[in-house]
């Protein structure tokens, strides 16, 4: 199993597939094996080669407990630091949630890394009005099984591997990275100037929805893609509805790609 260092934290990887790189975070309370449970890396492993990131504080990857160790600076770093690992200068990139603020933050501080951005459930500077921060930092401080618990009261009985991957979580990692600043500050500004491929998908009853909307509206011939009906935690798991946007966009830009180059 990969890891790389990255300034003494150490970051899990997988690589899948072959192709164009595309590398894909996932979000907060997930990790790395969400992409395959929702059949992403069995689709696009056939065209791309996937780099599979666990983020800090998820997965196999360590789990700092300070706060400071979640700046979106040293997120980014950590992609930075795998697609050194694996070789690859520039890349397509996709995340969902969390994941995609760490997609923002590479707009913001690595640009020139990306062939193209795609954002799911994100927007570009404002906070989800779903779940707020401290409502969730008080369902982690009762544990992982109270958060499992609290989800099901809310959402019906979940599936087992769902079940299990949450339990995984460590809870003071998560509030770490729940309270770390968003980082994203400056960044409306720059997605009407933003000279870069991007698709953006989003639930309709998600709480991000509308500023997802609008960061897609600000960017320069950017996609995006309503998810009529859908939560921010079933947009994460709607593969079969997520992923031919996400082959279209990609297939398109890597012809793009591999036009200019």
């Amino acid at each position: 199993m990969p890891y790389v260092d990255n300034s003494g934290v150490k970051i899990h990887y997988h690589v899948e597939g072959d192709g164009p790189p595309l590398v894909m975070q996932h979000g907060l309370t997930s990790s790395l094996k969400n992409w395959y449970a929702y059949g992403f890396v069995e689709e696009l492993q056939k065209d791309y080669r996937l780099i599979l990131v666990d983020a800090r504080g998820h997965g196999r990857s360590d789990k700092p407990h300070d706060p400071k160790d979640y700046d979106l600076k040293l997120r980014v770093s950590d992609i930075l630091a795998v697609m050194d690992d694996v070789g690859v200068d520039k890349a397509h990139y996709m995340g969902y949630s969390m994941g995609g603020r760490i997609g923002f933050g590479l707009v913001l501080h690595a640009i020139d890394r990306l062939h193209s951005l795609i954002i799911g459930g994100m927007s570009a500077n404002t906070p989800n009005s779903d779940t707020p921060p401290e409502d969730r930092i008080n369902l982690l401080r009762q544990g992982m099984a109270a958060y499992v618990a609290n989800t099901e009261a809310n959402e019906g009985p979940m599936e087992a591997g769902r079940k299990e991957r949450l339990l995984e979580n460590d809870p003071e990692a998560l509030i770490a990275a729940t309270t770390a600043p968003r980082g994203t500050d400056g960044l409306e500004a720059l997605l009407p100037g933003l000279n870069l491929p991007c698709l953006l998908y989003c639930g309709e009853a998600d709480g991000f929805f509308p500023g997802a909307k609008e960061a897609a509206q600000a960017i320069p011939g950017a996609v995006f893609v309503p998810l009529p009906g859908l939560d921010h935690g079933q947009a994460s798991r709607a593969g079969e509805q997520v992923l031919p946007h996400v082959a279209e966009f990609l297939k398109d830009t890597a012809m793009r790609v591999g036009a200019a180059s």
